[in-house]
């Protein structure tokens, strides 16, 4: 199965990305690795192969002769399977391979400053390391000098981080002779347990895999936010893949890498056209809220939107931008048809409940005491699910409570992000401002001395507008809205 990493994108990313995506996949001592031996290991791991990292990038080619035994492999400073060297106290400093007269001249002489001989038995004695080298036999808080732990030969051990006593040996990755291999005989390897089920999406990012759908278990597999984001999840899709047991920390067993979306290959469904590069067109269904509110009535025939509207609702404070938002949202939660999420941002504490009461209730709240970057975070992160979801072919609609406080360009990029995609899904996007950001297909304006007055509805006519009204009203509803344009001026 090949792996739907791409290096050079790795690359790109910060170590501490990599190390949470090597955490999740289960890379032993990934801590231990230069950035390229980890995106290696990380790149192996996800294609279902092993990797073990060379010590100071040294790597030995194997023996010419076709001894599987004498054949040389990467050198490893984390060498657990073979005798762990004790220190002797030798005054020409640095230490010395085997004796030439040995005559075992098909066995490479390793780079590290250390040879080992396969040969030697139990009766040879191993060479110090270089002080260079990163990797210990022992644990760091084992105060005790390592013992030799003596297995087959032409393996090669590793150290085994504290927390992955548990994980299974893997295998050698140059495919002759294999690893030591005694503990892996004798226990199942438990990332080949392969699993299946349907995705539920969290609020932080990560997911979840339902074995039973619909049904919480202690059996349900955990999906890091990073496999969620880069195989693009969304809830409901069906996924299968190889999973491992929970770590001592951890409660759920976690899935090692998706194999199959919805009986598709990974690789395949992830490397897609970019959503930033399907063809678009102006929205051309409106989408109905038959709410009985005065106000929301007026929006719903004067300032129309469709699916794929950029729309924002604006306003000075006490305006009651928030009021109309939450029943817009409750019309179309009532409708159905589109997959509806609600992020607040800046908001007031007393509103979170509110919109909690309602029929959908937030993915994220954060109130206005929280910093600028946070709310974008949160804004950021419900379009990002709601991209996949248009991108698959379904209808999205993101609610933003508000744009006022989150960084400009964060509320730029997520208005930008609606879009009604030709001949497949579509994204919309209605938030509330201050004042219209630019861009938008429709914009929504209150008058806050109507509703000072609870005079209803509290549309401000003149300033609202929709562009390409004809494509969701036809040319008669056109008109019409035209026309009380033109009676509100008189």
């Amino acid at each position: 199965m090949s792996s739907v990493l791409d290096p050079s994108a790795l690359a790109e990313s910060p170590l501490s990305d990599l190390h949470l995506l090597a955490n999740e996949l289960g890379v032993d001592g990934y801590r231990r690795l230069r950035k390229a031996d980890l995106i290696d290991a990380i790149v192996a791991k996800q294609a279902g192969e092993d990797y073990v990292a060379p010590e100071s990038g040294a790597r030995v080619k194997p023996a010419d002769d076709g001894d599987d035994d004498a054949a040389a492999t990467e050198t490893d400073g984390d060498d657990e399977d073979a005798p762990a060297p004790a220190r002797r106290s030798r005054r020409g400093g640095r230490a010395r391979g085997r004796d030439e007269d040995e005559g075992d001249d098909a066995k490479p002489e390793p780079r590290s400053g250390r040879a080992r001989d396969a040969d030697e038995g139990d009766d040879a004695k191993p060479e110090p390391r270089s002080r260079g080298g990163r990797g210990r036999a022992r644990d760091e808080d084992d105060g005790d000098e390592a013992k030799p732990d003596p297995r087959p030969r032409g393996g090669r051990g590793r150290a085994r981080d504290a927390d992955d006593d548990a994980r299974p040996e893997p295998r050698s990755r140059g495919g002759r002779g294999g690893r030591g291999g005694g503990e892996k005989a004798d226990r199942p390897d438990a990332e080949d347990k392969q699993v299946e089920g349907t995705i539920e999406l969290l609020g932080n990012g990560s997911a979840f895999v339902r074995l039973a759908e619909g049904e919480t278990s202690d059996e349900d597999v955990y999906v890091s936010a990073a496999q969620v984001k880069r195989c693009e999840l969304v809830s409901g899709d069906k996924v299968a893949g190889p999973m491992r047991p929970p770590r001592r920390s951890e409660r759920f067993p976690s899935l090692v890498r998706v194999d199959t979306i919805n009986g598709k290959p990974a690789d395949e469904v992830s490397e897609g056209t970019r959503f930033e590069d399907l063809p678009v067109s102006f929205p051309a269904e409106r989408l109905a809220l038959g709410s009985e509110d005065p106000t929301v009535k007026a929006i719903e025939w004067l300032t129309p939107f469709g699916r794929g509207s950029r729309v924002t609702i604006v306003g000075p404070a006490r305006a009651g931008k928030t009021e109309a938002l939450r029943r817009i949202a409750g019309a179309l939660a009532e409708q159905g048809g589109v997959e509806l999420s609600v992020v607040l941002a800046g908001v007031r504490p007393e509103e979170v409940p509110e919109w909690q009461g309602g029929a959908t209730a937030p993915a994220a709240a954060v109130s206005f005491a929280a910093s600028s970057d946070a709310q974008g975070q949160a804004v950021e992160q419900a379009v990002e699910q709601a991209r996949r979801v248009a991108a698959r072919g379904s209808d999205a609609v993101v609610i933003v409570d508000s744009l006022e406080y989150v960084p400009p360009a964060v509320a730029r990029r997520a208005l930008a992000a609606a879009r009604n995609i030709a001949d497949g899904g579509s994204l919309t996007v209605i938030a509330t401002a201050p004042a219209a950001l630019g861009g938008e297909t429709t914009v929504i304006a209150l008058d806050a001395s109507l509703t000072a007055m609870a005079r209803f509805p509290a549309l401000d006519l003149l300033a609202s507008g929709t562009m390409r009204a004809e494509l969701l009203v036809g040319e008669a509803g056109a008109e019409a809205i035209a026309k009380a344009r033109a009676e509100t001026l008189a």
